[in-house]
């Protein structure tokens, strides 16, 4: 199933919401510094060639300030995606989902598609949060049983940014990509 088609500039706006690649647990690093694992990796790079196949490039990405997260970014850019606005905020790391949508409500609205890459159990609590639970059951299915590293689910809305409340997205693909 295809993502449905979202026009720039006609009051849409596309959220990506990503949880970062598979990371190492094999040294003893405070959690905020734990690397990528080998996995991790390789997933980072399927996961960058699936949002560019897809046209998901983003004009803003936000991401958490941990070092797993930063890798991710960096795998996906490795993978074929453009990232030529990153912001790396310790507030995603370290906040909730209420948090996460005063973030995406800041978003400046010349912005059509925003990339969050974050944490559990934040973002799919972010995720419950803002998407209608309609549409594609099985997606729903595979979100209620876990939201597993690098898990990808791409929201859609009406309006603008400041907009983005309870509710009012649309669940438009979700993709959990492996190498």
């Amino acid at each position: 199933m295809g993502i449905p088609e979202v026009t720039p500039g006609a009051g849409n706006r596309t959220l990506v919401l990503m949880r970062h690649a598979k990371s190492s647990w094999s040294t003893p690093l405070p959690d905020h510094e734990r690397p990528l694992s080998a996995r991790g990796r390789r997933d980072g790079l399927v996961a960058g060639a699936w949002l560019s196949e897809r046209q998901l490039e983003p004009q803003l990405a936000l991401i958490s300030d941990s070092t797993r997260t930063r890798e991710t970014a960096e795998r996906l850019m490795l993978g074929g995606l453009k990232l030529p606005d990153a912001h790396y905020e310790r507030e995603i790391y370290d906040g909730n989902e209420r948090d996460l949508v005063r973030l995406i409500r800041r978003t400046p609205d010349e912005v059509t598609t925003l990339l969050l890459i974050g944490h559990n159990p934040t973002l799919e609590e972010t995720l419950h949060l803002l998407a209608r639970r309609v549409g594609n059951h099985a997606w729903w299915a595979a979100i209620d049983e876990k939201f597993p590293t690098s898990a990808i689910a791409v929201l859609g809305f009406e309006g603008g940014w400041a907009d983005v409340e309870a509710g009012v997205g649309a669940l438009l693909a979700y993709e959990v990509p492996r190498g």
